[in-house]
């Protein structure tokens, strides 16, 4: 094919497409047309359903309105159908049952609650005020329905049942209140360790069921803002009847004059009852206080102390107060082991008095127990430092007549036997004012009465005009101590050398008695230089060939039997109580006396029996004078003599 040909080929070609892009823009401009004329339509369309659109939306919205009024509506109906109910159970009052008069309490606060936050509704200012009046008057049934809760369980415990609570060994049966101060019980120690591990049971003060409805009334009151009314009512009512119970158990209020004023005894039964009865209060009566108070106010920390705290004070105080009296009034021997008994319950309840009064609001009470334990402290250590010095200058001119052990004697030993009954108390009191070793101390004490004691007793015997009585006194006084320390706990401290000296002081006043009885009379049985005749000599009273003349042999038995009739006269009038020495002192005097005699009779004997009237100068053979001397040392009186 030439070019001409391809030419024309391409030009058909050309023509071919130029026919085909007109069609297509023909289509087009057509295609344009159709669809303008399809948004124009649709625009008309659009503008024609815009207002039913507006009134669909308006109709939604309205439904959308009217479902939330119908819901709001339905809400407060239900609030005032709440406040209905409610109301129905605040006018019946609590009585009736006190646990749907709680729950219509707590209605209302919700409703309360909820028109506070939708103060918008129109009726909410009226329903506010409606609910608020009857919140109070329903708090105000509340606080009437616990005080009448509160006082109608709450009475007074019987002293039986607090008894029961007590350890067997300290209930009335076992041993009555008033012999619970008694001086020295010889079982004290024993009770004591008895005691450590001993069981008490508080009584039940207010039934279980009971308690927790209190405490949600109690709940109720605070919760409504109510504490010190709540605090009004129940201290007013537990701590009535805490006094009421004191007082049936027997506690007074004493002041320190009729302390002053009593007789000993009197107050001796009334201190041992205070020592029961601050047993009873503390282990018993506050523990029980103690426990109904965190039962019934449980989760109301402030208040609850504080209500325990007033409803003990005047209680405590009562109790307190009897032992400041005691502690402050005048010191006296007899008083020591009251106070010592006194200052050991007060140590003995120290942990329960730090337990239950250990918050703030009891701080007082809890100061004022351990100024008491501080004051019986010092007053006994006072005490005890008087006795010392009373025994010392005891001037009593009551004197022994017949050398026995005198009563100060007997009087200082029981104090100290009485004294290492209550060692462990003793020991704890020391320790109150110096932390120095304990047993050396006691030691010390001990060592001064004895040595007071001594001291004492040699200026009583110098009261005796017979020196020999002087020194069986002496002896029957220092046996008597020693003896006592031996058989007692005071050996332990005084020590095996303090016995040992002593008991050669009781030997030097003995052996001193007889040289100053036996000396003058031994004489008498004594001639110097004579020698035994054999018998021979004037039957007439010359001269013997001893040189010894039958007068001065008739002057010597006459002599020896006027001194010996006067001795066992005195001497059986003295009095030696304890056996063994008796039997001691009579055996050295015959060991000293028989053979004398003996040796006296056979050497110059014979001299009185070959003459006129022997029996009138030998009036006792060496039997008959070991017979009276077996009558010595008895305290036997004239009469008793003769007869």
């Amino acid at each position: 094919m030439g070019v001409p040909q391809a030419m024309e080929v391409l030009r058909e070609r050309a023509a071919l497409v130029r026919d085909s892009l007109q069609k297509s823009q023909t289509i087009t401009e057509s295609m344009v047309s159709i669809l303008g004329s399809f948004d124009h339509r649709l625009s008309a369309l659009e503008t024609a359903m815009r207002p039913t659109q507006i009134r669909t939306h308006s109709i939604r919205r309205a439904h959308e309105n009217i479902d939330k009024t119908l819901k709001a509506a339905e809400i407060i109906l239900e609030q005032f159908d709440l406040t209905r109910k409610a109301e129905a159970k605040i006018l019946r009052g609590p009585h009736e049952d006190l646990e749907s008069y709680l729950e219509a309490i707590d209605q209302l606060r919700s409703i309360v609650q909820f028109f506070s936050n939708n103060k918008s509704y129109k009726s909410s200012d009226g329903i506010l005020n409606h609910a608020n009046n009857l919140l109070a008057k329903a708090i105000s049934k509340l606080e009437d329905e616990f005080r009448t809760l509160l006082t109608n369980y709450s009475k007074p415990v019987e002293p039986d049942r607090l008894f029961d609570g007590l350890p067997n060994s300290l209930r009335p049966s076992a041993t009555s209140p008033g012999k619970q101060g008694e001086l020295g019980s010889k079982n004290h120690s024993e009770n004591q360790k008895n005691l450590e591990n001993a069981v008490y049971t508080p009584p039940t003060l207010i039934p279980p069921r009971v308690l927790p409805l209190l405490h949600d009334l109690a709940q109720q009151m605070v919760q409504a803002g109510h504490q010190q009314q709540l605090f009004r009512i129940y201290r007013d009512t537990r701590a009535s009847v805490l006094e009421q119970s004191l007082r049936k158990l027997g506690v007074e209020r004493l002041s320190k004059d009729d302390i002053q004023k009593m007789q000993w005894e009197v107050l001796e039964a009334k201190i041992g009852n205070w020592i029961h009865y601050m047993r009873i209060a503390v282990k018993l009566l506050f523990a029980g206080e103690k426990k109904i108070c965190e039962q019934i106010l449980d989760g109301i920390d402030s208040l609850r102390d504080q209500c325990f705290a007033e409803v003990t004070a005047n209680s405590v105080a009562v109790l307190l107060s009897f032992g400041e009296a005691i502690a402050k009034s005048k010191r006296s021997p007899e008083k020591l082991f009251v106070l010592l008994d006194m200052y050991e319950i007060m140590r003995e309840l120290q942990s329960e008095i730090e337990y239950l009064f250990g918050s703030k609001s009891c701080i007082e009470m809890r100061e004022s127990a351990q100024s008491l334990t501080k004051r019986l402290a010092q007053t006994a250590q006072e005490t005890f430092g008087d006795f010392v010095e009373a025994v010392e200058k005891d001037a009593t001119k009551t004197a022994v007549l017949d050398g026995t052990v005198h009563p100060l004697t007997s009087y200082v030993i029981n104090y100290v036997k009485f004294l290492f009954d209550y060692q462990s108390t003793l020991k704890q009191l020391f320790q109150e004012f110096d932390d120095g070793d304990a047993d050396a101390q006691l030691t010390n004490v001990t060592t001064r009465i004895m040595q007071a004691l001594q001291t004492n007793l040699d200026g009583k015997s110098k009261q005796y005009k017979d020196p020999a009585l002087t020194q069986l006194f002496l002896m029957n006084n220092i046996h008597y101590v020693v003896r006592s320390v031996r058989r007692s706990e005071a050996k332990d401290l005084l020590g095996d050398d303090w016995v040992q000296i002593h008991r050669r002081i009781v030997q030097q006043h003995a052996n001193q008695y007889k040289r100053i009885s036996w000396a003058k009379i031994l004489q008498c049985l004594t001639i110097q230089g004579a020698a035994t005749s054999g018998g021979g000599g004037s039957i007439l009273g010359g001269d013997t060939g001893s040189g010894v003349s039958r007068a001065m042999v008739k002057d010597r038995f006459k002599t020896f039997n006027v001194q010996f009739e006067e001795l066992h006269i005195r001497q059986s009038q003295w009095t030696v109580p304890d056996s063994e020495l008796r039997e001691s002192l009579r055996l050295a005097v015959a060991e000293v006396l028989l053979p004398a005699y003996r040796s006296f009779i056979k050497r110059f004997g014979p001299m009185i029996e070959n003459g006129k009237n022997p029996g009138k100068y030998i009036r006792y053979r060496p039997e008959d004078l070991e017979r009276m001397l077996s009558e010595f040392f008895e305290g036997k009186t004239w009469n008793e003599q003769k007869r």
